[in-house]
C-alpha cells in the first residue's frame, strides 16, 4: 500500500524515502544494519503514537519502535515497514520530594541520569548513556546501581502504554497490573511505552573504577581469586572482569565499579591487590554522571557489531579457562589477537536477588555473573570472520550457562527466548501476549509469540 503524507490523528513528522532527513533517521547504533522503512513517523505525543500504530496496521505494514536504536539486530528499523520513532518524546520530569521521575519513551539514559543527579537522586540505568531508556528497562535494566537498588525494571512504578489496537492505557500496581508485570522484563511485546515512572533514590555522587591488569598467562589465577570475592562483595561494588587485547597482546582485567563512600571504596580495593602481582593498576574517581558515560566512545554509533551473552549461576575453573581463551582453539598458533572478540563478566546478586522471581517478567535472579562477548569492525569484508569468532566465543561458555539476559539476545530466535524465560514464566508471558497483542503486531523484538 502506498504511503500517504496525511495520516488521520497524526501531528508529528513524516519522513519518507528520498527526504533529506531519511538516511539520518533510519540509521541505528549497529552499522551493519542497513534497512529502509517505507515511512519514519516521528511522534511527539501519545496521540501520534496511537495514530501511527493504527495506520501501520490498517496499511498492513510491519511496525518497529525506535528509541535509542541500540539493539544489535537493529530491531527498530523495519524493511519496508513503519518506524515509529519516539525520539521527540525525550522529556524527563523529576519530583525531588516524591523521589520520582517521569521519563518519555524516547529518552536516552543520559537525560534521566543528569536530571535526577541535580537533586542527588538516581535510579538504576545502563552503562552507556546514549542507550534508550525504553529498551533497557523493558528487558530488565542492569547497571552499576543494580546491586544496591535493583534493576531498572524493579524501580519502574507505572507506564503509559499504546496498545496494538491504538488505545492509551496506564499500567501500574492498581491499573492493569498484569501489563506492568510483563513490562518489567518482557520487552516490547505488549505495547509501545510512551512514558515511564521511576522510583528514585538518594545516592552519593561519586564513583570509583578499579582495574587490575594481568598478563593472559596469569589471568586464570587472578580470576579464580576474583571469583571467590563475588559472594561476599559489598553491594556498593559491582565486580567486573574482562579478557581483551591491548597493543596486540591479550590481557585480563579484574576489578570493580564502586558507587558510594569513597573511603570505604578505597579500603575495599586492597582485596584485589591480594590476588597477585598485576602489571598495571588503574583507579579512577569520578562523578556518577561521568561514570554513566565512560563507555560511550567505545560503544559509539555506526560501527559494525556482533555479540553473544550468557548468565552463569556459578563460575568454575573450566569456565574461567574458556573465558580467558576467548573462543580460540588450542591448536591455533600465534593468533591475531586484534581480531579476537573481547569478553567480560559483570557481577549480579545483592538487591537483584531481593525481588521475588514471580514479581516481574525478568528472570534468572540467582545469576552470579553475566557474560558478554563482542566484536566491532568497519570493513564489511570482515563480517563473516568477525561473526564466526564471536559465535565461537559464546559457544565456548554455553556449557557453563544457565540462561541469558533478554537484552543480550541477538539472532538466537525462539531458542533464545526460551533461554531468557523459564517455561512456567514464558507460558504466563504468552497468555499476556494473547490478551494485549493477539495478532503479534509488535514482533520486531525478542518475540513472545501468542501462538507459542
Amino acid at each position: 500500500m502506498a504511503i500517504v503524507t496525511n495520516i488521520p490523528g497524526f501531528g508529528g513528522e513524516i519522513i519518507l524515502p528520498g527526504d533529506d532527513a531519511y538516511d539520518r533517521n533510519r540509521a541505528v547504533w549497529n552499522g551493519i544494519v542497513d534497512r529502509r522503512p517505507a515511512a519514519i513517523l516521528r511522534c511527539a505525543s501519545n496521540e501520534d503514537v496511537a495514530a501511527a500504530a493504527r495506520f501501520a496496521r490498517e496499511s498492513q505494514l510491519e511496525i518497529a519502535v525506535k528509541c535509542g536504536g541500540h539493539s544489535v539486530l537493529g530491531l527498530s528499523v523495519p524493511e519496508g515497514g513503519v518506524m515509529i520513532d519516539l525520539s521527540p518524546m525525550a522529556h524527563v520530569r523529576v519530583d525531588p520530594v516524591m523521589r520520582k521521575a517521569w521519563v518519555g519513551g524516547g529518552s536516552l539514559l543520559r537525560n534521566l541520569d543528569v536530571a535526577a543527579q541535580k537533586y542527588g537522586l538516581a535510579t538504576t540505568a545502563g552503562n552507556v548513556s546514549h542507550t534508550g531508556v525504553g529498551g533497557l528497562t523493558l528487558g530488565g535494566g542492569m547497571g552499576w546501581l543494580a546491586r544496591q537498588l535493583g534493576l531498572a525494571c524493579d524501580n519502574l512504578e507505572a507506564c503509559t502504554v499504546v496498545t496494538a489496537d491504538g488505545r492509551v492505557v496506564r499500567a501500574s500496581e492498581s491499573e492493569n497490573p498484569d501489563l506492568l508485570w510483563g513490562l518489567r522484563g518482557g520487552g516490547g511485546n505488549f505495547g509501545i511505552v510512551t512514558e515511564f515512572e521511576f522510583r528514585l533514590h538518594p545516592i552519593r555522587g561519586r564513583a570509583l573504577i578499579a582495574d587490575f591488569v594481568f598478563d593472559a598467562a596469569d589471568g586464570p589465577h587472578a580470576m579464580r581469586g576474583w571469583r571467590d570475592l563475588l559472594p561476599d562483595a559489598p553491594r556498593a561494588a559491582t565486580l567486573t572482569a574482562s579478557a581483551t587485547t591491548v597493543g596486540g597482546v591479550p590481557i585480563v582485567n579484574v576489578g570493580c565499579v564502586w558507587v558510594g563512600d569513597m573511603a570505604e571504596g578505597q579500603r575495599y580495593l586492597s582485596t584485589f591487590r591480594e590476588l597477585g602481582k598485576s602489571t598495571t593498576e588503574r583507579v579512577r574517581e569520578m562523578s556518577y554522571v561521568e561514570l554513566q558515560s565512560i563507555s560511550d566512545d567505545p560503544n559509539s554509533h555506526g560501527v559494525r557489531r556482533y555479540s553473544k551473552g550468557h548468565y552463569l549461576t556459578e563460575l568454575s575453573d573450566e569456565a574461567i579457562d574458556a573465558f580467558v581463551a576467548r573462543g580460540l582453539s588450542t591448536d591455533i598458533i600465534d593468533p591475531d589477537w586484534t581480531r579476537v572478540p573481547n569478553g567480560g563478566f559483570q557481577a549480579y546478586g545483592g538487591a537483584i536477588t531481593d525481588v521475588g522471581d514471580d514479581d516481574a517478567a525478568f528472570s534468572h535472579r540467582r545469576t552470579l555473573v553475566e557474560f558478554g562477548c563482542g566484536t566491532s569492525w568497519v570493513d564489511p569484508a570482515e563480517d563473516d570472520d568477525r561473526i564466526s569468532a564471536a559465535r565461537a566465543y559464546g559457544a565456548s561458555l554455553e556449557p557453563f550457562a544457565n540462561g541469558v539476559y533478554v537484552n543480550a539476545l541477538g539472532d538466537e530466535g525462539q531458542e533464545g527466548v526460551r533461554r531468557a524465560y523459564p517455561a512456567r514464566k514464558l507460558a504466563r508471558l504468552v497468555d499476556l501476549k494473547r490478551r494485549y497483542d493477539p495478532d503479534n503486531a509488535f514482533h520486531l523484538n525478542q518475540n513472545i509469540r501468542p501462538e507459542a
